[in-house]
């Protein structure tokens, strides 16, 4: 299996410093990056981790989601996930990530309710992304759309 890479040049300090991330692997782009932005409010047009797991998250967990709906004999027409992912204080000191909450609304042919519903929270279990972020605290909120 491939591995991918993604590289960080930073500069200055912790406060007043700032970095660009560039996805190498895909060549997609560079995006800045900017601690004072990272833990306020609004982006101001700059990348975070917290944004980077998050992207990977909803996508990992949409392919494998995609997966074990057709395991199950379903047919997924459509998925729309979101991942939304926190930082917070760690009690030890420093941040961590707080919480990371799923939410999907899919389209599925061949599964009701209630088998979405399990194959949902099984692709929560067992993408690699969540296996890897086993730590945070995860939720879910996944239902399907007529």
């Amino acid at each position: 299996m491939p591995t991918r890479t993604a590289r960080t040049a930073w500069n200055g300090t912790l406060e007043e410093g700032s970095g660009q991330v560039e996805l190498s692997s895909s060549k997609v782009g560079t995006y800045s990056v900017s601690f004072p932005k990272r833990t306020a409010d609004e982006a101001g047009g700059t990348t975070s981790p917290e944004e980077l797991v998050a992207a990977a998250h909803s996508s990992c967990y949409a392919m494998q989601l995609s997966a074990l709906v057709g395991r199950a004999g379903g047919t997924p027409d459509s998925l729309d996930v979101t991942a939304d992912v926190s930082l917070g204080p760690d009690p030890a000191g420093g941040f961590r990530l707080t919480g990371i909450h799923l939410t999907v609304r899919a389209e599925v042919t061949g599964l009701d309710a209630d088998g979405f519903a399990q194959v949902a929270q099984e692709a929560k279990e067992t993408c690699p992304v969540s296996k890897a972020l086993a730590a945070v605290e995860m939720t879910l909120d996944a239902a399907l759309e007529s």
